[in-house]
């Protein structure tokens, strides 16, 4: 099984959206310094919000999603209380962020629903159950993801763990991978979506509580 952390980020609101991505990969920079991060995260894909492209029925209230796949399980309880991480790259998170990473960081596990390209640009959502539908039903539902956009060139689901940070009560996370960011843009745009999460998911998700991001890939590691 690949485990992932999710981060679904704000900036700190001293930086404009257009300067948010330079100093989100000043802050990565930092993890070069840190041996034990280097070890537990394999990979990181920075994505951060599209703002030049329309992404009709996305949230505009944060301003990235940060995937980060994991050595193992044990990685993602093991990274905070890491001495390097914590004299070297918590200090510097205030300056990029509007809160301490923690804070804003999911744990889930990782199952790809379409095999392809994660290349460029990703529509993002983070999805909160009904409460009356059950997390079996729930799971399964949504391994059909893959339906609602049938023109991405790869779909992921991620199932998120039960602890969760305050004001990120998400049961999963799904990722749409398309091409560039004009194709995830006319993909939205083709399906005259006002509320995607009503749109597609509607009896299993609470729409007012769950967030779609259209996203760019802003900075990849390796």
């Amino acid at each position: 099984m690949n485990w992932k952390m999710i981060y679904l980020a704000r900036r700190n609101p001293a930086l404009a959206p257009e300067e948010f991505p330079a100093a989100w990969r000043g802050h990565s920079a930092l993890g070069r310094q840190c041996r034990n991060v280097q070890d537990k995260v394999l990979t990181v894909t920075q994505c951060s919000r599209l703002l030049a492209h329309a992404t009709p029925g996305c949230s505009t209230a944060y301003d990235g999603v940060n995937l980060l796949r994991l050595r193992d399980r044990q990685a993602a309880d093991d990274i905070w209380s890491d001495a390097e991480t914590l004299a070297i790259m918590r200090p510097d998170e205030p300056r990029v962020f509007d809160r301490y990473v923690r804070d804003f960081t999911l744990v889930a596990s990782e199952q790809v629903l379409r095999e392809g390209s994660r290349a460029d640009a990703v529509l993002v959502a983070f999805l909160h159950k009904q409460p009356n539908v059950a997390s079996a039903h729930f799971q399964s539902a949504m391994e059909k993801a893959d339906a609602a956009w049938p023109d991405a060139s790869c779909v992921v689901l991620n199932i998120v763990e039960a602890e969760r940070p305050p004001g990120y009560d998400f049961d999963a996370i799904v990722e749409w991978w398309f091409t560039s960011a004009d194709a995830l843009s006319h993909a939205l745009q083709a399906a005259d979506l006002q509320d995607p999460a009503a749109t597609h998911f509607d009896a299993l998700c609470a729409a007012q509580d769950s967030v779609f991001m259209a996203t760019g890939v802003t900075h990849r590691r390796p």
